[in-house]
Order: C-alpha cells, then structure tokens, then sequence
C-alpha cells in the first residue's frame, strides 16, 4: 500500500532580530515553512513551497459546485511516474477528454504526510496533484489514511508502518483534532482543490464489543475535518460518509434490512444504522459519498451480474431521499468479485466493460452525479486487466485501454449537469440491452455474449457480444 520514496529531514527555523540603540543587525535564516493551522511554523522534509501554495503561482482556482462528473482514482502505481515517453502519453490522453481525478493524503502512492507531529512531507502528493492538473484534471482528495502517531504507533521519518493493519487503523480519539489539522494543512497546500472526501470505506471504525460500525467515532471525526477545512476557506466542499454500501443474499433475513432490497439482495442493517446516525448528526456535507458492489458480500450477483446494478439504482434513491437530495458521489464501485488476492481477471476486457457500463447507467439512473473508478493500474507489463492505460514503466505505455475509452466518453456525454431523455427501445430488445441517453448522444450495452441485432432511438444495427456502443442524436 503507497510507494514508499522518503524525503530527507527537516529543521525549525524562525527568524530572528536583533535591535540595538543607534544600530539594527538584523540576522535572517530563510527557509521556505509550511504552516500549521494554529499558526506555528514547521519545514516538510524536502519539500521547500511551505506556506507558498504548492502549484503554478497566480493561477486561479477552478470554480466548481458539488458535482464533479466521472472519473477515477489513482492508486499504489501511476502514470506520474516511469518512463517520460509513457507519462507524457498518459498526460495527453488524460488531457483529450479531463475527468475528475482522485488521490488520497496518504498511502496508494502518497507517502506519509506527516511522520512526526508538525513536520510533513508532501513529495508524492505534490507530484500526484501536479500530474492531475497538468493533465486537465479537476483534483479532488481524499482525507485518509492517518500517520502512525495519530493510532499509536511510532513517529519518526522512515519508521511508517506499511501493512494493511496499520494503514487500515483510525487516529485514536485523542487524535482526531491533529487530523483536522493535518485535513486544514492539505488544503492550504492546494488551495485550487475544492473537493476533499473524510476518510475511506471507515477503516478503524469497527467496535467489536458491539458487533457493529463505530459510527459515533467515525462521525466525531467526520465533524471536526468538516469545521476546520470551512475555517480555511468556506467554499471548500466536503462530503462523507464513504461506507461500502454492503449487501446480503436477499433471502438472508439475519442482519438483512428492508429498507433497501432487490432481486440483488438486502443492505446490511449495520450500514443503514450508520449511515442514519451520521446522516442526523453530521455538521454540515456539500455531497454525499459511498462506496459498494454490485454483488453480495458472499460475492453473488443476483440474478446475473448485469441485473445484480440494479443496486446501484435502488442504493442510491434510497441515499437521496435519506439527505433530502444532497448530490450522491460513489467513491468506488465494483462490478466484478475479485479472487483470493483481490484481483479482478477473471471476464474478458469486453465483458468487463459492459457490464461496467451498466453499473455506471444504474448509478445515474438512481440520481448520482459522480463517481470514481479504481483504476487497478499495474507497475509493469504490456497489458492491465480492467486499467485506464497501460502501465508507464516503458516506453510504449500510457496509451489508452479500453476502460478508458468508456469512463472518459461517459463523463464527457454525461458529466454534471446532464439532462438526461428517454430513448425508444424495441420491444424484443428490452431485455438484451441497457441504455441512457440525453439530447446529443445515447450509449448502448449489449448484455448477452452473442451478437444481437437492436432496434435503439429509431436505428435499427448490429453489435457484438458485450459491445458497448455510443450513438449520436
């Protein structure tokens, strides 16, 4: 979890002056500081920007509102580093068609942010961030995870513990105000980020003694992040809570919830109770966030893996009329059961993509605005099961998969602000397809392996097994 590439240490220096009668000597040691919420003033490793904001200077900030659009989220490896060849070729297909691009504070390739209280290091999510926004990306951050003295581990440059436990553990209580400084020192870093998302999939937030998500915890931290990330600028937006919307086979009736059901199973009781206490007692939320899949979590997909994203519709009008309409983001969402090493290469690209779609169709259908795709991206080799691009390691990488093709074209037809129109299906088709469209363009999924022929907005053609197919209007 996160490349690990250290930054060297760090020295507190202050200025300092000397006045005398009839002389001043003035005695100045410069070096460039971040700044701490409360005012105090630390250097960051190596990173020399400190309280100059991290970026290209005087350029203005993007403005936009809580709906960002389609678009992913960087992982452990990506395409701002390796060979300069495939990083600029990812860059220049990133920039053809700019997606919203996601990066967390720490872990999947960002280093510790803050290995000792007060000192950071930013390398890594300098060179993350600065690759979203030469790629003509709009950057949005996720809050997680926390520095090993937050959860009781050790401090200390070099001394990050990496293992999936320890990335995986909340701050303490005791520690939730340092994360919102350490929330409220992001932002000052990069203040053209108008987006930050509090924590992930609560990780750390299980109580064991009570069998259920610790939704009071997670809360009181989700509420001190918002309050100081508004204290450094009020048209920050900031969304949560980030639960993996999970689900039980729909015939399981123990911890099953009737509140949101299918033929593709029942919400597990333990994720409504705690989407309902955060919902009641949040301070405040410009967007709504949650992650899940398709499938159940003994990874069935009820009654087939096209119907079974007929979750995410259901999943997400339950969302909305539970917060009154705040837009819905999903932060991850995952149509395919990954094996014993939480991969995914089991369907075959065009299968993987069509049913893809038809989660993405599902998610808009229910009323999301915006979502995030895990981009699995590999550190090496020529090809990448379910990627965006190919991997940067050579000379030859960066070009687009066809992953790519469909997440970039959907954001573009169908980003924040769409007005979406019914569109003519065919009688005998209905059940063989799935489609969205708006007034310029319709998108088309052939559910069967085997060709079809389809009568779709009036035009009657051909697809292939599995084709995902955009039409014009």
């Amino acid at each position: 979890m996160g490349r690990h590439g250290w930054e060297s240490g760090a020295r507190r220096w202050r200025f300092i002056a000397l006045l005398g009668v009839g002389m001043a000597v003035l005695a100045l040691v410069l070096t460039v500081i971040s700044t701490l919420p409360d005012g105090n003033q630390s250097t960051a490793g190596t990173t020399t920007d400190g309280d100059r904001v991290h970026g290209t200077p005087g350029e203005p900030p993007k403005e936009l509102g809580p709906q960002v659009g389609w678009g992913f989220t960087h992982t452990q490896f990506s395409a701002d580093e390796g060979s300069s060849a495939a990083t600029e070729r990812a860059e220049k297909l990133l920039g053809e068609r700019p997606m919203p691009q996601n990066q967390h504070i720490m872990g999947w390739g960002a280093s510790n942010p803050e290995p000792v209280k007060g000192r950071y290091q930013f390398e890594e999510m300098d060179r993350r961030i600065d690759f979203i926004r030469k790629s003509g990306g709009t950057p949005v951050v996720t809050l997680c995870c926390a520095p090993d003295w937050m959860k009781g581990g050790k401090a200390g440059v070099g001394n990050t513990d990496w293992s999936k436990a320890s990335l995986e553990t909340a701050p303490s209580p005791e520690h939730y105000k340092d994360y919102a400084n350490l929330a409220a020192t992001v932002a000052k870093r990069y203040p053209y980020v108008r987006h930050f998302i509090v924590w992930n999939e609560f990780k750390g937030f299980w109580n064991d003694g009570k069998g259920r998500w610790d939704y009071e915890g997670y809360t009181k931290l989700y509420n001190l992040v918002y309050k100081a990330l508004k204290d450094v600028r009020k048209d920050i937006m900031v969304g949560g809570p980030y639960l993996v919307m999970d689900s039980l086979h729909p015939q399981q009736s123990d911890g099953g919830s009737d509140a949101v059901k299918g033929a593709w199973g029942r919400m597990d009781q333990r994720i409504v109770d705690a989407f309902d206490y955060w919902n009641k007692n949040k301070a405040g939320a410009d967007f709504v966030v949650v992650d899940g899949s398709s499938y159940t979590n003994d990874d069935e997909l009820l009654p087939d893996e096209f119907a079974a994203t007929d979750k995410f519709t259901d999943v997400s009008e339950w969302i909305e009329r539970q917060t009154d309409g705040l837009p819905l983001w999903w932060a991850e969402y995952y149509v395919e059961p990954a094996d014993s090493r939480d991969e995914r290469q089991g369907w075959s690209e065009p299968h993987r993509v069509a049913v893809q779609a038809s989660g993405m169709i599902a998610m808009v259908m229910g009323g999301a605005t915006s979502g995030f795709y895990w981009n699995p991206e590999d550190e090496k080799g020529a090809g990448c099961a379910g990627c965006l691009w190919r991997p940067t390691d050579r000379a030859s990488g960066g070009g687009a998969l066809p992953m790519y093709g469909l997440v970039s074209r959907f954001n573009e037809e169908f980003g924040p602000g769409t007005k979406f129109e019914k569109v003519s299906v065919a009688k005998d088709d209905v059940p063989n397809v799935r489609v969205l469209a708006d007034d310029e363009a319709v998108l088309v999924v052939n559910t069967l392996k085997r060709p079809i022929s389809a009568k779709i907005d009036g035009q009657r053609f051909r697809m292939r097994g599995y084709e995902v197919k955009w039409l014009r209007r």
